[in-house]
């Protein structure tokens, strides 16, 4: 692939998207991981205001160390990028305090709350300051396996790397010379206090989703570890179609109106 190429036709959609849209620049939230970093990298290159926004919230150490690693990277790089953190801990924890207690035991309904959260802070910000929410979700994760929050950080205002697969966003990480420890790190959400990566999680390493995603062959012929993964993808992509579609809308018919 032509990274340089794919790079220059991001940056000039930013470009394009910006003007057109009347506002300052982009607001990333930085996770430290590969998408963010990617994401925030591309912005800069624009030559348009970029805020790095950090936002940790119970954050494993190593994830926060690797966000504010890139955003001082970022910085040194780029005149027109800044940055912000806003430490969420205990707005979430007076969240949590409302909540009825089999609320708060779901552990997957409050990693989904952490981004929602977040997510409402990048517009509070982005808004106050004239800027655009740039999404960091990749093509796998955003139209195969749904492996996002709905209304956290699927709520943005464009997706610059959202037809990228994420085995193709490291290499375009690579070429764009983010910095190492993110290239080398597992990927992970960062909404969980143990750290566990996406694979932990999904059951599958990002190649081999890939792989199921484009699978369209004769099952027959396949291992057992690939009819697996082939299983998980669909299981995931079944169960978050909701989030890959638009919202359904109940149409009322015109006798009724």
């Amino acid at each position: 692939m032509n990274y340089l190429a794919i790079e220059e036709h991001i940056v000039n959609w930013l470009k394009s998207y910006l003007d057109k849209s009347g506002l300052s620049g982009f607001i990333v939230g930085i996770s430290g991981g590969i998408d963010s970093a990617v994401t925030s990298t591309l912005c800069a290159k624009t030559g348009a205001q970029v805020m790095c926004l950090n936002m940790p919230l119970r954050q494993h150490k190593a994830d926060y160390e690797r966000a504010q690693n890139h955003i001082l990277h970022l910085k040194s790089q780029f005149n027109n990028v800044s940055a912000l953190e806003i430490e969420l801990t205990d707005t979430f924890t007076s969240f949590e305090k409302c909540l009825p207690n089999d609320v708060v035991s779901d552990n997957l309904a409050m990693a989904n709350s952490r981004s929602r959260l977040r997510m409402m802070t990048l517009y509070a910000v982005g808004q106050s300051n004239k800027l655009l929410v740039a999404g960091t979700g990749n093509k796998v994760e955003d139209f195969g396996v749904g492996f996002f929050t709905k209304y956290g950080d699927g709520g943005v205002d464009l997706s610059p790397i959202a037809d990228l697969m994420k085995t193709q966003v490291y290499a375009l990480g690579k070429h764009l010379g983010i910095i190492p420890e993110i290239l080398e790190a597992r990927p992970t959400d960062g909404l969980w206090e143990d750290g566990r990566s996406d694979e932990d999680q999904i059951g599958a390493t990002y190649p081999e989703l890939e792989w199921a995603m484009l699978f369209n062959g004769d099952e027959s012929s396949l291992s057992s570890r690939e009819k697996e993964v082939l299983n998980i993808y669909r299981k995931l992509n079944r169960m978050n179609t909701h989030k890959m579609e638009p919202i359904p809308v109940c149409l009322i018919p015109s006798m009724y109106l």
